[in-house]
């Protein structure tokens, strides 16, 4: 990502640089339960497939990808993502490709990618910046490729609980705003793709049980990452939720929703030169 100069709240490349050497501690982040690998296996094959994750940060997403068989490329602009982002690499023993860049120039020629994917990225941009870096992201796309961008849903509690932090200069990412499923396919299909998949995604564990832990550890109390239930219910929820997971309910109710779209062929091209 970059910075944009504005007079009104942003996101800042040093909010980044500060976010991610406290985050040094990869275990104290929270995954996205793989939910980028499950979604893209549910459009297309990852084996051999040339991958890239914009806004890479520890590499929660990209690095399953990888593991299942994908030649994956994490781009951060953060120097301290970088860093951890080569030393997971090198722990986990994938061979990924580490670059430093910017989202909005990125350091790759046309048709590069099969699959180009960012989580955690679009919301920190005003419209039209946002345009502009989407425009950049199916720049790189080869032709059928696949574009899936993952945003904070609106309707949720967290996001209310965000913008009041915003207010009040208290968000650690500076500035975001929030989509609902409607405006993020509308968003994809301005740059000439087509939507073929979406998904949403509840917050576990969740947004009350981490205000919880967030506040303990201000004043010495350290909590589990996730709560400690008994074994047989949390099970049966865990069922339940990855039953709800397959309807249409969290793409309204959840804390994050995401669209995968596909770059259309240029004129005299097949989509067979895309996905593998």
């Amino acid at each position: 990502m970059t910075g944009v100069v504005s007079s009104e709240k942003e996101s800042l490349r040093s909010d980044w640089e500060n976010f991610w050497e406290e985050k040094q501690d990869v275990e104290e982040v929270y995954s996205n339960a793989d939910r980028i690998l499950r979604s893209l296996r549910k459009v297309t094959t990852l084996g051999g497939a040339r991958v890239l994750e914009i806004g890479a940060g520890t590499g929660r997403d990209s690095f399953p990808v990888a593991e299942a068989g994908a030649d994956v490329y994490q781009l951060d602009y953060s120097s301290n993502s970088l860093l951890i982002l080569k030393r997971l690499a090198e722990a986990r023993s994938l061979a990924t490709t580490v670059v430093g860049g910017d989202a909005f120039q990125l350091p790759f020629r046309d048709n590069t990618f099969d699959i180009v994917f960012h989580q955690g990225l679009l919301e920190h941009f005003r419209k039209p910046f946002a345009e502009s870096l989407l425009r950049e992201h199916v720049r790189v796309l080869r032709a059928g490729g696949l574009l899936l961008v993952d945003v904070p849903q609106r309707y949720h509690l967290y996001t209310i609980a965000k913008h009041i932090l915003i207010a009040i200069n208290k968000w650690f990412a500076g500035w975001e705003r929030s989509f609902s499923l409607g405006e993020l396919r509308d968003d994809l299909t301005a740059q000439g793709l087509t939507p073929v998949f979406a998904y949403g995604e509840w917050m576990y564990p969740s947004f009350f049980y981490r205000v919880i832990r967030e506040m303990g550890k201000r004043i010495g109390i350290r909590l589990p990452l996730k709560p400690i239930l008994i074994p047989g219910l949390t099970r049966l929820r865990a069922s339940v939720r990855a039953r709800l997971l397959e309807t249409a309910l969290p793409l309204h109710t959840g804390i994050s929703i995401g669209v995968i779209a596909r770059k259309s062929p240029s004129p005299g091209q097949s989509e067979s030169s895309g996905l593998h």
